[in-house]
């Protein structure tokens, strides 16, 4: 029997004592699921505070916005936009923004409560929010866009703020969009705030380093665990999943201290080439043709075969759910650095883990754009801000502190890396909640 089809009993046994929220369907959760499976095999190691872990498995506010707005040929369109605030116990939400045609309120809500866990696990004092617009942005003009943004953002206005929520970009949102919820919201408020959103251009209060750190994130964590596993960085084979931001900063940052690019799988395609491919020849070829495919000195290989590439080191940097037991079985990496959110479902994550492969969680490898987001952030407050060296020195420290703790409890506890995160995560998250208490 699958997880869809379990009783509703179990299903209250199995995620506590109240019922699935009345707006998740309980035989098709979604993302949010696999969040709260998490949750669910770490509440044995929470000791006295388990007895606050329903704190975890519903988020604080929930957001669902109309987001109309008028198209260039003079018809009125509707979107549906979210923001979800999984939890602020340790500070105000902090989470990007994605523009997706397959937004769901249940990835939304997982999306989310990742960030509550990535927060904590690099000690950042924020808690989790994540927002979204179910539009496809290929299908509309820069002009549309930016209404969209604008509306979005007077719409969610209500629940964001410097000390409130702080959006960051996410999947097809960049610099510019967070241009204009900057904009829209100062506007609303009567003052220029900079500080209400992260990811912003140099020019308007953003943070040096802040386009790759997500990918330097990756790069840190996964150099740290190939010294953990006693394989050298030097000549490392990796294949990458996604070639957006995330995947294309991994890709060129390994391959600046030696790696060997073996593939590359974007929405355009595959290719793969065992003898290395230069990601900057890559990024060339995608900006001038629009796809990855046909990039001399590659060959393009079908999508299924990606997954089966041999390789040492596998970093899927796309969207949620690529790993499952569909394809874990394939992968011949001895190492998994989760450069996208929640790219690994559980039952592969237990398969992998049984075949010996290391797996470093979404929850840590991809918390470099939070990292050098609170940097931002940080230096908007008090404006003031720092060079690139100091900020990728403050991001290289602060990541690489992090794995070497979590590795520690990992090995205490004998346990995954994953599991070991959302130990040192949720008991953070809980030990504020359980400080504060409840009011009224």
């Amino acid at each position: 029997m699958t997880a869809t089809q379990e009783p509703e009993h179990v299903k209250q046994k199995k995620y506590g004592a109240h019922d699935i929220p009345s707006y998740l369907d309980p035989n098709h959760i979604g993302p949010y699921e696999i969040y709260l499976e998490q949750v669910e095999r770490v509440t044995p190691y929470l000791g006295k505070l388990a007895y606050w872990v329903e704190t975890l498995k519903r988020p604080k506010r929930i957001l669902v916005v109309d987001v109309p707005v008028h198209l260039d040929d003079g018809t009125v369109a509707h979107f549906e936009g979210y923001r979800v605030q999984h939890n602020t116990s340790r500070g105000p939400a902090k989470g990007g923004i994605r523009f997706h045609q397959d937004v769901t309120l249940s990835e939304v809500m997982a999306l989310s409560a990742w960030m509550t866990i990535k927060n904590a696990a690099v000690n950042l004092p924020y808690g989790g929010g994540k927002g979204g617009v179910r539009i496809d942005p290929r299908k509309y003009s820069t002009g549309e866009i930016e209404r969209v943004t604008r509306r979005y953002a007077t719409e969610i206005g209500l629940i964001i703020g410097p000390e409130k929520d702080i959006p960051a970009p996410d999947v097809n949102t960049n610099p510019q969009t967070m241009a204009w919820i900057m904009d829209t919201y100062s506007m609303n408020v009567g003052r220029t705030s900079t500080g209400v959103v992260t990811g912003k251009p140099i020019a308007l209060g953003g943070s040096l380093g802040r386009a790759d750190a997500t990918g330097r994130g990756v790069f840190i964590t996964g150099a740290e665990a190939l010294k953990k596993l006693g394989l050298p960085l030097e000549g490392a084979r990796i294949a990458i999943q996604g070639f957006g931001n995330v995947g294309e900063a991994a890709s060129r940052i390994f391959h600046d201290h030696g790696a060997k690019i073996v593939a590359i799988q974007d929405v355009t395609g595959t290719i793969h080439n065992e003898a290395g491919i230069d990601p900057a020849a890559a990024l060339e070829h995608l900006r001038r043709t629009g796809k990855i495919t046909e990039l001399p000195g590659s060959e393009e290989i079908q999508k299924d075969e990606f997954w089966s590439v041999d390789c040492d080191v596998l970093i899927p940097a796309a969207l949620e759910n690529q790993i499952t037991l569909a394809n874990a079985d394939k992968i011949k990496a001895r190492l998994i650095v989760e450069g996208a959110n929640g790219p690994t479902n559980p039952a592969a994550d237990d398969l992998l883990t049984e075949k010996g492969v290391t797996i470093v969680p979404d929850v840590l490898a991809n918390a470099g754009g939070v990292t050098v987001s609170y940097f931002e952030w940080v230096q908007d407050f008090s404006s003031f801000f720092w060079t690139e060296e100091e900020i990728n020195k403050r991001l290289d420290r602060i990541m690489s502190e992090a794995f070497l703790s979590l590795w520690a409890v990992k090995e205490q506890h004998n346990v995954t890396l994953r599991t070991a995160v959302y130990i040192v995560s949720c008991t953070r998250v809980l030990e504020a909640r359980a400080l504060r208490g409840l009011y009224p």
